[in-house]
């Protein structure tokens, strides 16, 4: 069974989407919100399978609101601005439905999440740590995107702010890297100095460095410092 919210300031198309979903016995709604305030506190506390976002709403848009998520479920945008469309698939959404959903659009849309579950195996917690397989959102400017943990090879502290790299993209969330290390996992993300936390599968060499410290290559060609107390751990944890 996949629980979804929806999160739509119309009352008509919130009413409309519960309808349609009543064709699709696998969906069960569990909880609406009429904007994003709304919306953060349904995920939270709710912990959806899907989220059928509109992205227009009074106050926050739909992508300012998938900002402020941690870990970001299945979306599924739902609007009537097609002007929108471009960037929801920039973001790399499950899927973009228009206004007035077509009952066919949404078979569609929902086989997406199936075979997304089965590819992944995702099952989502509300607490604890994020996984290599969970997504997160990332929003920098115009440019938006969903991107897998297992796609991050190094955050950046920039401020309060982290810089992430993935691909050929560096955007800035707003999060310090002290929040980011408690919910990665350590099997995975490494807390290489001050300023970096770096993905252990994206490693391509390693060398002695100063003062006992080590220098790391990354696959995206970055050299980052393993200050020398963390070379001690990092040592353990690689059996080096």
């Amino acid at each position: 069974m996949q629980r979804a919210v929806i999160i739509d300031d119309e009352r008509l198309a919130r009413n409309e989407l519960r309808k349609l979903l009543l064709e699709f016995p696998e969906v069960e709604v569990v909880g609406e919100a009429t904007n994003a305030n709304e919306g953060i506190e349904k995920i939270e506390s709710l912990n959806p399978d899907i989220v059928f976002l509109d992205i227009q709403m009074p106050g926050k848009t739909g992508f300012d609101m998938l900002t402020e998520i941690d870990k970001v479920p299945h979306i599924i945008f739902v609007t009537a601005y097609d002007e929108y469309a471009l960037k929801a698939f920039e973001v790399n959404a499950l899927d973009y439905l228009m206004k007035p959903v077509e009952p066919k659009r949404l078979a569609d849309a929902l086989l997406k999440v199936k075979q997304k579950d089965e590819e992944e195996l995702l099952s989502y917690t509300n607490r604890g740590l994020l996984r290599e397989t969970d997504q997160v959102f990332v929003k920098d400017g115009e440019r938006c995107w969903f991107v897998k943990l297992s796609d991050v090879r190094l955050f950046e502290s920039v401020g309060n702010y982290a810089k992430v790299f993935f691909g050929t993209n560096k955007p800035l969330i707003l999060k310090s890297l002290n929040a980011l290390e408690e919910r990665l996992d350590e099997k995975v993300f490494f807390r290489a100095n001050r300023k970096h936390i770096i993905n252990l599968r994206m490693i391509d060499k390693i060398e002695p460095y100063f003062n006992g410290g080590l220098l790391i290559d990354l696959s995206g060609g970055e050299k980052i410092e393993v200050s020398r107390r963390q070379a001690v751990k990092f040592k353990e944890m690689m059996s080096l």
